[in-house]
């Protein structure tokens, strides 16, 4: 499940109301629904039940029940880290972006026709492995500014969370079909933008922090003020585009078996969801938001597992080599022009013996030290705070901005959740502060106040 205050085993993993579905969307949260029940023999108000223990019945007994179902219920009853997979979401979106941005007067040399990697090069490449890349299905130019800019547009729209599960879609698309075209373009930070584009399609990323979020609340508030059900016809319509899409692929025969029987999947997942949507309190509903809590939360592990096998095996592998033994490894990089966006700067640090041998060694036992101290919340945290600090330094000391933007952004999924809130809040406070000063905004919002006698 996802990163919390104090690693896997502490109580941060707390749920929130999911985000809005939409018919070309996984399973989410329905207006009106809670997550799951507080506590089983509990009524709607929060009551104990009579003659029911709080934790209601179980195969003990009356008023027992086994820590195994209370973990199943926690599993199936809520998509947990919701906080964390949101930022996770916009970290990766927001680093793709970037990287799309900045090499966009270089993109035909990078991925495309203009490349020292062929195009018959990448289609023999990808004959053998079958990897998915939508650039080959032709060689027109055109066809790549297409894909490029469906790229940029997708990781824009998730980075907002606009139709999140579909854009989560659109956005893998675009990360496989540029990295596998050219996949010799990388700096070790695309290999995890890779990995994270694949698992985003499984999270439930857009329960807050999210244009999805902000629509299911005003919709909430709506239905409310109204009694009338808010329809939604841009979901459907975006669905039934993406399908006709499909269609034209499939009969084309522009993909194998195995990627086509994922995204139709995906396609009738979606249109199932939006099925069961329009009976919100029904069984097939229920059923849909169980499966969907499910996937959420086991490939929130795995994403944790991933971060846990990156700093293992780095570290491990660093303690085999003599120069990070003797402490003087970080010595080298320092003084390569390639990687010396500061030279001077890079003097300085790598000038001094000490402070190279204590970034040596400090990297090494962070890197080897931070699977183990999943368990301790306080720990966890200084050294989360120490990686996000050396990525940093690899930024601006080696000019690798989007490999380290790339592992900050997988870093972020231990992240507390009260920090992340506190965040949020404080992020809220600032636009606030901005719109508020935007002319003709606060005309508008007074004239939006009702009035009374009084004002």
């Amino acid at each position: 499940m996802s990163g919390s205050t104090g690693g896997p085993t502490t109580s941060a993993w707390n749920a929130v109301p999911a985000d809005a579905p939409d018919a070309a969307a996984a399973p989410e949260q329905a207006p009106g629904r809670t997550a799951a029940p507080a506590a089983d023999g509990q009524d709607a108000n929060g009551q104990v039940a009579q003659g029911q223990d709080a934790n209601g019945p179980g195969p003990g007994g009356p008023g027992v029940e086994t820590k195994a179902a209370q973990a199943l219920r926690k599993v199936t009853g809520a998509a947990l880290g919701p906080y964390q997979s949101a930022v996770v979401r916009i970290g990766f979106s927001a680093t793709w972006l970037l990287f799309l941005l900045r090499e966009l007067p270089h993109r035909r040399e990078l991925y495309g026709p203009d490349g020292p990697w062929s195009w018959d090069m990448a289609r023999q490449l990808v004959a053998g492995n079958h990897a998915f890349t939508a650039l080959l299905w032709t060689d027109s130019t055109v066809w790549f500014e297409i894909v490029y800019a469906l790229a940029v547009l997708a990781s824009a729209l998730l980075l907002l969370g606009w139709r999140t599960r579909t854009m989560s879609v659109l956005f893998m698309v675009g990360v496989l079909s540029l990295q596998n075209r050219s996949v010799f373009m990388g700096d070790g930070g695309d290999n995890v933008v890779h990995l994270m584009a694949i698992y985003l399609v499984l999270t439930r990323c857009g329960q807050v922090w999210s244009l999805d979020a902000r629509r299911l609340r005003r919709a909430a508030a709506r239905t409310a003020a109204t009694g009338q059900p808010v329809v939604d016809r841009v979901g459907p319509a975006l669905w039934s585009v993406l399908g006709a899409a499909l269609a034209v692929i499939t009969l084309r025969g522009d993909m194998s078996g195995g990627w086509l029987l994922v995204f139709w999947g995906l396609w009738v997942a979606h249109g199932l969801w939006w099925a069961a949507g329009r009976s919100p309190q029904g069984e097939p509903r229920a059923l849909l938001d169980v499966v969907s809590n499910l996937a959420h939360n086991a490939t929130m592990v795995v994403i944790m597992a991933e971060v846990c096998l990156i700093y293992a095996t780095a570290g491990w592998y660093k303690i085999q080599g003599s120069r990070w033994q003797d402490g003087t490894a970080l010595y080298y990089p320092l003084h390569l022009d390639y990687f010396s966006p500061w030279p001077a700067l890079s003097d300085i640090l790598g000038g001094s013996g000490l402070i190279v041998m204590l970034l040596t060694y400090g990297t090494v036992a962070v890197q080897v030290a931070f699977p183990f101290t999943l368990f301790n919340r306080r720990v966890k945290n200084v050294l989360l705070a120490l990686m996000m600090m050396e990525h940093a330094g690899i930024a601006l000391l080696l000019g690798l901005p989007f490999f380290s933007l790339a592992m900050i952004a997988a870093d972020a999924v231990f992240l507390p959740t009260g920090f992340l809130r506190w965040l949020g809040g404080r992020c809220a406070r600032v636009r606030e502060r901005v719109v508020s000063r935007v002319p003709g905004r606060r005309r508008m919002d007074e004239e939006r106040r009702p009035r009374t006698l009084v004002a």
